[in-house]
């Protein structure tokens, strides 16, 4: 068995932003912070944003 992380696309997003009453986009999960840091974000970090959203149950896809 393999360490790696899981095969994910190369950003959380659905193309359903919306952060109008928070902080955390509706459609990703991601903070402002983490939209806007995204690409400077080491794949560390972003591994670690995946786990968080993938755990409360985003991205939020339409379908």
């Amino acid at each position: 068995m393999s360490d790696s992380p899981p095969k994910r696309p190369d950003t959380p997003c659905v193309a359903v932003c919306s952060t109008t009453f928070d902080d955390i986009c509706r459609g990703c999960g991601r903070t402002v912070n983490e939209v806007a840091h995204w690409v400077f974000m080491t794949d560390e970090e972003k591994n670690k944003v995946w786990e968080r959203i993938t755990a409360e149950g985003y991205p939020r896809r339409q379908g």
